[in-house]
């Protein structure tokens, strides 16, 4: 953070043995990698998975130790979107075989593993004109084939593929609520980056372009709390913590409360619509990704931030004391997309999301997590490659 005196460039860079909570983190690199990996505090890679199709966009570990994740389907319209996918939804094992796959071409971002074995997923969904017309804000004339809107549904499938829920943003949002930010495309409604389950059923989803946050009622599919207007900017990963607060990442781009750009992580309490716990740098514009990003209350309090646009993974406590920062060595070359009017990434090593998981988490339980079967990755990204400066 500021006022940290870098000793590497990558690899773990801080490592407060005392204060971290100690585990291994999944690193899912942005957008055009097929890789995914699991590292230790050290920064070694403990496992790794080359994936059949790359993923689009997260990837997590179930508690059966499978990796869950959307793949990215090649040769369809949304590879030419960025987030979107066009997918497979795919569950693969430890050992890289896929042991359950779900084909929706119209399936975006990320998807949920319900308590009941069920999955929901996120897919794009076409409006009628009449609903589009009515929707304010974004820039004019940005429409899909200069009239139509795509918006985001839900879909709750069973492991056998059936669909037994279904949910449509234009059925049950309010079109004078719910504006687009002024400097958006018109192209979609909603840019929905997130489905999670509270414990009773009821679905939090995250609404980019309008910088809102919503809880749905899961019996009548109508929004029983919105959140975000004025507060947030085209945040990222709300996740609903243990004392029924919401944690996420305020991006913070096109900020209109601020003529500068800047990224904070945010706890929100539902009942009064405060914020009671932010985390933000000292300037602020040192912490700012524009892209994608996660945030993670541990268990220990600490809470693990992702700035997906530098790659940079960091641990810090309750006060803002920085304990771990891990910066990816993976890179790769991203070329441009029609959401991101052709504009060219080039060589970045920018990660969507990670996430820490404890060392009693049940997915480990009789896998292998001795780094030393990867010694040639760990060679050439472990800890030992990155001089000091």
């Amino acid at each position: 953070m500021a006022g940290v005196a870098r000793k590497k460039l990558q690899g773990v860079t801080v490592y407060n043995k005392k204060k971290a909570f100690k585990g291994y983190t999944l690193i899912t690199p942005f957008w055009w990698q097929d890789e995914v990996y699991l590292i230790d505090m050290e920064g070694r890679v403990v496992q790794f998975w080359k994936l059949p199709l790359r993923p689009g966009d997260v990837a997590f570990l179930l508690d059966n130790g499978n990796l869950f994740y959307p793949a990215r389907f090649d040769n369809n319209f949304w590879n030419e979107f960025i987030g979107g996918s066009g997918s497979d939804l795919l569950e693969v094992d430890w050992d890289n075989n896929i042991v359950w796959k779900y084909r929706d071409l119209y399936t975006h971002h990320t998807m949920c593993r319900l308590k009941n074995g069920n999955t929901m997923i996120l897919r794009f969904v076409p409006m009628p004109l009449d609903i589009s017309n009515k929707v304010k804000g974004g820039r004019p004339g940005t429409e899909a084939d200069g009239k139509m809107m795509w918006t985001d549904g839900l879909h709750e499938i069973t492991p056998e593929g059936e669909i037994v829920w279904k949910w449509l943003a234009y059925e049950h949002l309010d079109t004078e609520l719910d504006c687009i930010c002024p400097l958006e495309s018109r192209f979609e409604w909603t840019h929905c980056n997130t489905v999670k389950e509270f414990d009773n059923g009821d679905i939090l989803l995250s609404f980019r372009v309008t910088n809102t946050i919503v809880k749905i009622d899961r019996k009548t599919g109508e929004v029983k709390w919105r959140w975000g207007r004025g507060e947030v900017y085209h945040q990222h990963d709300p996740s609903i913590l243990d004392n029924g607060n919401i944690l996420l990442f305020d991006n913070g781009c096109h900020r209109e409360d601020s003529y500068l750009s800047y990224s904070r992580v945010i706890e929100v309490d539902p009942s009064t619509n405060r914020i009671v716990w932010e985390y933000k740098d000292n300037p602020p514009t040192e912490f700012y990704s524009a892209l994608c990003s996660s945030a993670q209350r541990l268990s220990n309090g600490n809470t693990l931030i992702n700035e997906c646009d530098f790659g940079r993974s960091f641990e810090v406590t309750r006060e803002g004391e920085l304990v771990w920062e891990y910066v990816s060595p993976f890179y790769t070359t991203i070329i441009g997309s029609a959401m991101m009017e052709n504009s060219e990434l080039g060589k970045n090593n920018m990660v969507h999301r990670s996430t820490r998981y404890a060392p009693d988490f049940p997915g480990f339980k009789g896998k292998d997590l001795n780094s030393d079967k990867w010694k040639m990755l760990n060679a050439v990204y472990g800890p030992k490659t990155f001089a000091k400066t």
